[in-house]
């Protein structure tokens, strides 16, 4: 036999219940969106400091294949530094680069990479005693140089690399 009586019961959702979930894929919906917001500003930084490290690899390569002395006998005598204008725009020698900014940035043959708007590099120069690197020396005093490069995006730092470089015995 069956039983024809109906269930004292509710079906379907109540106005709280409802409102509940709701909340909660709000809740779900702005952590997403968060989440996504963060994940950008990461991969932006990544994506910079990668352009910068490759920025400061450039400067790197092009002041290990440059003289370490001026090769020009007409510049003989002069004092180390940029000969020319600012920023230096002929390199023919390490001490060239004292104390240049580059804006645009430069590839590893001095060559201007014009597509980088806001990039800088800042190239810095100190001799080092030979027998002790941590200690400064005058400025063209010494075969070795300390090489500093700082590469800037739009005013914020993003790398600084530093490295020696030595006179060869053939100069």
């Amino acid at each position: 036999m069956r039983n024809t009586t109906r269930r004292c019961g509710r079906e379907g959702f109540t106005l709280i219940e409802i409102a509940v979930a709701t909340a909660i894929v709000g809740i779900a919906l702005a952590a997403l969106m968060v989440a996504c917001g963060s994940n950008t500003r990461v991969n932006d930084a990544g994506r910079k400091l990668q352009q910068g490290i490759f920025l400061a690899q450039e400067i790197r390569e092009w002041t290990l294949a440059l003289p370490f002395h001026d090769q020009d006998p007409g510049d003989l005598g002069n004092p180390p530094g940029p000969d020319g204008s600012d920023p230096q725009s002929y390199v023919d020698d390490l001490d060239d680069l004292l104390g240049v900014t580059y804006t645009p940035p430069r590839d590893a043959q001095g060559n201007t990479l014009y597509d980088l708007d806001g990039w800088h590099q800042t190239i810095n120069l100190t001799w080092r005693n030979p027998n002790d690197i941590g200690q400064t020396v005058t400025v063209g005093s010494s075969d070795v140089i300390h090489v500093q490069v700082d590469v800037t995006c739009r005013g914020k730092s993003i790398v600084s690399s530093s490295w020696l470089v030595t006179r060869e015995e053939d100069e």
